[in-house]
């Protein structure tokens, strides 16, 4: 039994009031509509009707949805994976996948018995017949060498992809190290994937946020609501209903997780004591920046050398969420120019302090969310 589209969803929301109306949307809605009702007629795996049609129906075409920062796109995934009445499908975010997929290549290879791809595809393949992925990203040789080969045994096993990226197909891994290696896997994408271009005039993400402040000073109850106030706007979420907020452990590699007290439509929320006052590195802040496009952090206290330990990480956090543009909300006892007033390592922090200015900028808010 299948229950409304997409579509009708997307109609519902705009005529309550709940969204505003996007003819850009609206369209991407129909296009996902689609595939949704050509993935719901195929008769379950093992069904009489499945066995009645001798071989394995065709998929249905995936959509690789691409377009501007905060244009919707999440937002329709995030329907869309909900409506869809299968039983195999599943949803990552796209950094996410690729360590899983490098976790079961590794297990594959140590068992020697040749080339680790197809064993992975076909785990893949018999865990879900529809993958979704947020933000296709590619900026590592690791996953360009493998993703044309691993894909395309993905849809000739009849797995349905859509996916989401602030990037043009011909703009994915650009300029990366043998891009030659990966230009397959964009040839594939345009042949076996309808391109779906969701660029309208609204940034809903930077519309959200309003004029409110992004460095809010000194900590204290004004900015902790101010903060709340702007994760509840990012995220869309009731605020009636803030006891309820998800979390979740984020993956940083080496088979080490991190907690993340509040995480939801690409938005995080960590105190400073958490990300800098506990032994972390890049590879940690790396993956928060890869994961989420937006970061609230609460409490950060004047620095210097009395914690040059946590002054240090911060830095190199700092570093991480800049090079890919996610976007800072923060309570701090100081402005960034007087967060490192004097001592030892002030002269380095002016960097930091450069790069938090920016942070604040139109120009820089307006930025979509990924490596520069």
């Amino acid at each position: 039994m299948t229950g409304p589209s997409v579509t009708e969803v997307y109609a519902g929301l705009v005529a309550a009031g709940e969204l505003k109306a996007d003819p850009d949307q609206a369209a991407a809605a129909t296009a996902l509509g689609k595939v949704q009702a050509e993935l719901e007629a195929v008769p379950p795996r093992g069904s009489t009707l499945w066995r009645f049609l001798g071989k394995k129906p065709e998929p249905a075409r995936g959509l690789y949805v691409w377009g501007g920062v905060g244009r919707g796109k999440s937002m329709l995934m995030d329907l869309f994976f909900e409506h869809v009445h299968i039983h195999r499908k599943r949803r990552a975010h796209f950094h996410e996948f690729m360590l899983d997929i490098h976790a079961r290549l590794k297990v594959e290879r140590e068992k020697e018995k040749g080339d680790p791809i197809p064993p992975v595809v076909t785990a893949l393949a018999d865990e879900a017949r529809l993958l979704c992925f947020d933000e296709m990203v590619v900026n590592n040789m690791a996953d360009a060498a493998i993703m044309s080969r691993l894909f395309a045994g993905l849809i000739d096993s009849g797995v349905t992809i859509i996916t989401t990226s602030n990037r043009h197909p011909d703009d994915l891994y650009k300029d990366g190290l043998n891009r030659q290696l990966f230009l397959p896997f964009i040839e594939l994408i345009k042949d076996k994937l309808d391109i779906f271009t969701l660029d309208g005039p609204v940034d809903y993400r930077r519309d959200r946020l309003g004029d409110a402040k992004t460095w809010l000073v000194p900590n204290g109850p004004e900015a902790t609501v101010a903060l709340s106030d702007a994760f509840f706007r990012l995220t869309d979420y009731p605020p009636e209903d803030r006891a309820h907020v998800p979390s979740m452990e984020l993956d940083v590699g080496g088979g080490r997780m991190l907690h993340v007290p509040k995480a939801l439509q690409g938005v995080a929320v960590f105190s400073f004591k958490r990300l800098c006052a506990e032994a972390r590195g890049a590879a940690d802040y790396l993956a928060i920046a890869r994961r989420f496009h937006s970061v609230i952090i609460v409490g950060i206290p004047v620095l210097g050398p009395q914690n040059r330990n946590e002054a240090a990480r911060f830095v190199t956090l700092i570093d991480a969420l800049y090079e890919y543009r996610v976007k800072l909300l923060a309570s701090a006892d100081a402005t960034p120019d007087a967060l490192y007033p004097e001592g030892d390592g002030r002269f380095e922090f002016d960097r930091t302090v450069s790069r938090l200015m920016e942070m604040q900028s139109e120009e820089y808010l307006a930025e979509g969310h990924g490596p520069r």
